[in-house]
């Protein structure tokens, strides 16, 4: 297995007033829900920042988003660990398949793959 990126995710309330002041700093909005929006540099578009004003799907937002080329594994890994699991792995609407795990400090980590067009839940692009 292994990591395609990692991305904060950040709480907040408006998504409009954080796209305009990171704008300033050069990032872009390359994925927007009306709940949870990505924003990117355009020359690195591996630097990333998610936010999110709730998550549509589960109790609580993550605090940070780990990208995995096998989710399946991660989970399988993650679960024989004895690492407590926030939220079962799931197929998303939006085309990922994730499980929420809590780390050793506390946080959240939103553990997803980008499932295939076809739909067979391997990682895309």
């Amino acid at each position: 297995m292994s990591v395609r990126r990692v991305v904060p995710d950040l709480q907040c309330d408006d998504l409009e007033e954080n796209r305009t002041f990171y704008g300033l700093l050069g990032f872009e909005e390359v994925m927007n829900h009306g709940w949870v929006m990505t924003l990117a540099s355009p020359d690195r578009p591996a630097a990333q920042l998610t936010f999110l004003t709730h998550d549509k799907t589960a109790p609580v937002v993550p605090d940070l988003s780990i990208e995995v080329d096998d989710v399946d594994a991660a989970h399988a890994a993650v679960r024989g660990s004895g690492a407590r699991i926030v939220r079962d792995l799931k197929d998303e609407e939006w085309g990922v398949r994730r499980f929420f795990v809590e780390d050793p400090n506390g946080r959240v980590v939103n553990v997803l793959g980008h499932r295939a067009p076809d739909g067979d839940g391997g990682a895309g692009g």
